[in-house]
């Protein structure tokens, strides 16, 4: 697509292959990262690059906006997987705000990803009023907990899981091994997660590294009775002490993913266990974790961090609707208001738990909405009476939202376990 001249002489542009570092370096300016740019992550990055998936703004042959979009598998209510179009390295330049660069770069994103066939673009927002305007709406939270061991009334004897299973610790060459293969049976039940690559894995076990102040962290699995594995904590430590030689650790978990309830519990106990720690710091977690009432005093777990984490913008209302899995038997008609003719209409959505169709209506909606709300209704973690409450969205039949949510609501909250 030839990039259009405007009057300012700004080109908005897929970049080519030759631009990245340059790319990268607009990118680390937007997220105010100072450090230099060295050529070892240079190449490594590359390897994510993507023709025509990768955009910037020029101004006089320099990049002064960014955007990156990559294919993404999304876990709906019901644990079916739908292409998405991720959009991350969303940055403008200081100097050139208010230009309308971001809109864009966004309009020429979606565009695409509607022409491929995605259901659905997401985004995890680093500032909150941005992406409503461009259909997007906050389709999950996350959580932060800090535990306070000591006050937790946890066995500080605890010396394993009480159900006959183990926990070990591993290397990262087991962690690559065994992880992507417990991360998708973790996905496939979780809406909300999404997919992840074998870059992720050797990232984020130090295999593909640039900051100069990692560090290897603790690995740990957790395997049931039968000897399978059920999950996976990640984790570091520092090295605090106080007065008199007194230990004042924290274990900071950077990621714990469990398929069953037993294996959480197992992963919670032991970092709580680990000598000298006497604080856990969670990491990101569903806001409706079990982590708080896996101990003995739950009020030892203190939120520390509540916030909207994945936004979710539809491309593809039936599709979209019909992929995910409903518990009651209804229908209803909505009126769903586009933002750039990409999606919008009235549809029709008939629902039960043996499957849905959603079709296009030329019948009188019962719930006007827009494509923010929808994305935030989709996985089932708003409410529709809490969106009608504050205006965001309107009963054109009164009771409408109350249906809705009975429809659409879930009884476990949706989570993305990763950032992007």
């Amino acid at each position: 697509m030839t990039p259009i001249p405007r009057a300012d002489g700004i080109d908005v542009r897929p970049i080519a292959e030759s631009e990245f570092a340059d790319w990268l370096r607009a990118v680390n300016t937007g997220f105010l990262r100072a450090a230099p740019l060295t050529d070892e992550e240079v190449e490594g990055r590359r390897e994510r690059f993507v023709e025509g998936r990768y955009l910037g703004a020029f101004d006089r042959g320099r990049c002064v906006a960014t955007f990156r979009s990559f294919d993404q598998e999304l876990t709906a209510v019901g644990g079916a997987s739908v292409p998405a179009d991720a959009v991350s390295g969303v940055t403008v330049t200081a100097t050139h705000r208010r230009r309308g660069l971001l809109s864009r770069m966004m309009a020429r994103d979606l565009a695409a990803a509607k022409e491929r066939g995605d259901v659905a673009a997401t985004l995890i927002a680093a500032e909150y009023p941005i992406y409503g305007r461009y259909g997007f709406g906050p389709a999950t939270s996350m959580a932060e907990w800090t535990v306070d061991v000591p006050r937790a009334g946890l066995d500080a004897r605890w010396a394993g899981p009480a159900d006959g299973g183990r926990v070990d610790l591993v290397e990262g060459e087991d962690v690559r091994k065994l992880g992507p293969e417990l991360h998708e049976r973790l996905r496939r039940g979780l809406p909300g997660a999404i997919d992840r690559d074998d870059m992720w894995w050797r990232m984020n076990t130090g295999v593909l590294r640039w900051d100069p102040t990692w560090k290897p962290p603790f690995y740990a699995v957790y395997r049931s009775a039968s000897g399978g594995v059920e999950g996976m904590a990640v984790y570091e430590v520092d090295d605090n002490w106080g007065d008199a030689k007194q230990p004042l650790n924290t274990a900071t978990v950077r990621w714990l993913i469990g398929v069953t309830p037993a294996a959480e519990r197992a992963l919670w106990e032991y970092v709580c266990s680990v000598d000298w720690v006497v604080k856990v710091k969670s990491g990101w977690r569903a806001p409706d974790d079990l982590l708080p009432h896996f101990l003995p005093d739950p009020r030892a777990a203190r939120i520390t961090s509540l916030a909207d984490w994945l936004w979710v913008r539809i491309l593809d209302v039936e599709r979209a609707l019909e992929a995910r899995t409903y518990e009651g038997t209804g229908a209803l008609v909505l009126e769903v208001a586009g933002v750039d003719g990409l999606t919008g209409g009235c549809y029709r959505l008939e629902v039960s738990p043996e499957g849905a169709s959603c079709t296009p209506t030329t019948e009188s909606a019962e719930l006007e909405l827009g494509l923010g709300e929808l994305g935030a209704l989709w996985l089932g973690d708003e409410s529709a009476v809490r969106l009608a409450a504050l205006g965001r969205v309107r009963e054109e039949r009164a009771g409408a939202a109350r249906k809705a949510d009975a429809l659409l609501r879930t009884s476990r909250r949706p989570w993305c376990p990763d950032m992007f």
